[in-house]
């Protein structure tokens, strides 16, 4: 696949996991990219801003760098589970905005989610759109596929952890939550919310504390004000 911008150029040239199979550049691009990372060790093709244009789109904001790239190696569920020490896994229920998972991998960077898991079915590729969205993160957050949703809860349960759904009709606030238990944070799809029988499965239902009554907050905005209620929890 072909990832493009230069922070998600940069974070992939640095990730030992990523493996590259081509650097095209601009002239501009190297130089910045060289000033973070110093000496590029891989074959670079030298291209012009029109070149990637013409290869990506001419709407493409590609910042004069484009890799093309391996899938990163898919982690298995259990693992996040098993590594998440203390910080919130985050999962979602068919949120199919690139740009919203990409923002939700960047928040998750930021804040300390120690994974994303996503559905198979109804969830955006990890290509470089998601990948610009996500600003680097995508290479730093591990995200893990299931064919059910469902199963996966109920066996994240089984291993310990506590299943908040968030949603605006939740009892709780995301405040008064026990952070320091091994959370998983499913957030639903943009508009529709979480589908019904991953309501049910949910452990329990919470809500971000707003001072109006607008319409729910965007996915990635409300997992962002999650995740840094769960760190501000945990630094306590």
């Amino acid at each position: 696949m072909r990832l493009f911008g230069l922070h998600a150029v940069e974070a992939a040239l640095r990730n030992p996991a990523r493996r590259v199979l081509r650097v095209l550049l601009t002239e501009n691009a190297e130089r910045r990219l060289v000033e973070a990372l110093g000496t590029i060790e891989l074959p670079i093709e030298r291209v012009t801003p029109r070149d990637l244009d013409k290869l990506l789109g001419a709407d493409t904001v590609h910042q004069g760098a484009a890799l093309d790239v391996e899938p990163l190696p898919e982690p298995d569920w259990h693992d996040l589970a098993e590594a998440a020490g203390g910080r919130p896994l985050i999962v979602l229920d068919q949120v199919t905005d690139p740009h919203n998972v990409g923002a939700i991998l960047r928040s998750s960077a930021v804040f300390g989610a120690s994974g994303l898991v996503m559905t198979r079915r109804h969830s955006p590729p990890l290509n470089g759109v998601l990948a610009k969205s996500a600003s680097g993160a995508l290479e730093l957050v591990p995200v893990a596929l299931v064919a059910n949703l469902a199963r996966a809860l109920d066996e994240l349960k089984s291993a310990g952890f506590t299943v908040v759904g968030l949603d605006s009709e939740g009892e709780q606030s995301i405040e008064t939550l026990d952070w320091s238990r091994p959370t998983a944070l499913v957030m639903g799809s943009e508009g529709k919310g979480l589908r019904e029988l991953t309501r049910k499965t949910c452990d329990s239902l919470a809500h971000i504390t707003t001072d109006d009554t607008l319409a729910s907050l965007n996915v990635s905005n409300a997992a962002a004000i999650a995740l840094h209620t769960a760190l501000l929890a945990r630094k306590k």
